[in-house]
């Protein structure tokens, strides 16, 4: 199936489950938001929803939003050069069609596939607190439970990683984000769940491959 058939396929809308404009389940992040509220009152600030279509085979998971990235557009990697690379990748695999402008209205759609964070909110310094995380992790559950054919989730990095294997009740020393470099899975026969090697193109990637007998997340 072609790239564009897939997008004509695709039902883009709003995903359910997303946190109130001033979710106020982390203080810091609050305070935070405020203050960018005050100081660039025509950006964003605020949760950043998902990005995609319900019929996803594939999720994406990133960190958090960017300072000028996310947080001033609205919308997941864009608005930043991380964005630029994210993108161009999805577009090439045919997850992905139209032209990434780096803003929210540049046409851009996806196939079959999901972008969001494990933490909803521009944390200070791009560095979220543990407890920051653990709070938005149900966003994260529920979104992975809202896609029915979901096949697959690249997580971006070590937190989004272990957010993700969290969000499944399972705990990050069994499915470890960086492996050795013989080894290409990581397979835990228990609940069925798999890790691999992403493309090297990002930092840390892994691909957790949750297969149907997978037990979804609890929301």
């Amino acid at each position: 199936m072609s790239g564009q058939t897939i997008v004509a396929a695709s039902r883009q809308r709003p995903l359910a489950r997303e946190p109130d404009t001033d979710c106020s389940f982390c203080p810091r992040l609050a305070t935070f938001r405020d203050s960018l509220r005050a100081a660039q009152p025509e950006w964003h600030n605020a949760p950043v929803p998902d990005f995609g279509a319900l019929d996803a085979r594939l999720l994406v998971v990133g960190l958090a939003p960017g300072l000028r990235g996310a947080n001033r557009t609205g919308r997941p990697f864009t608005g930043d050069s991380a964005g630029d690379l994210l993108y161009a990748t999805l577009i090439e695999f045919g997850f992905a069609a139209g032209t990434y402008g780096a803003c929210i209205d540049d046409g851009l759609r996806l196939a079959a596939c999901v972008i969001t964070n494990a933490v909803r909110c521009v944390p200070p310094q791009n560095k979220p607190m543990p407890s920051e995380i653990e709070s938005c992790r149900s966003f994260l559950a529920a979104t992975i439970a809202a896609l029915p054919e979901l096949c697959a989730i690249v997580a971006l990095g070590r937190i989004a990683h272990e957010s993700v294997v969290r969000a499944f009740g399972l705990k990050p020393a069994a499915f470890p984000s960086r492996m050795a470099p013989n080894m290409s899975w990581s397979q835990a026969k228990r609940r069925g769940i798999a890790c691999a090697r992403a493309h090297r193109r990002f930092c840390s990637p892994t691909v957790i491959i949750a297969p149907a007998t997978t037990p979804i997340p609890a929301c």
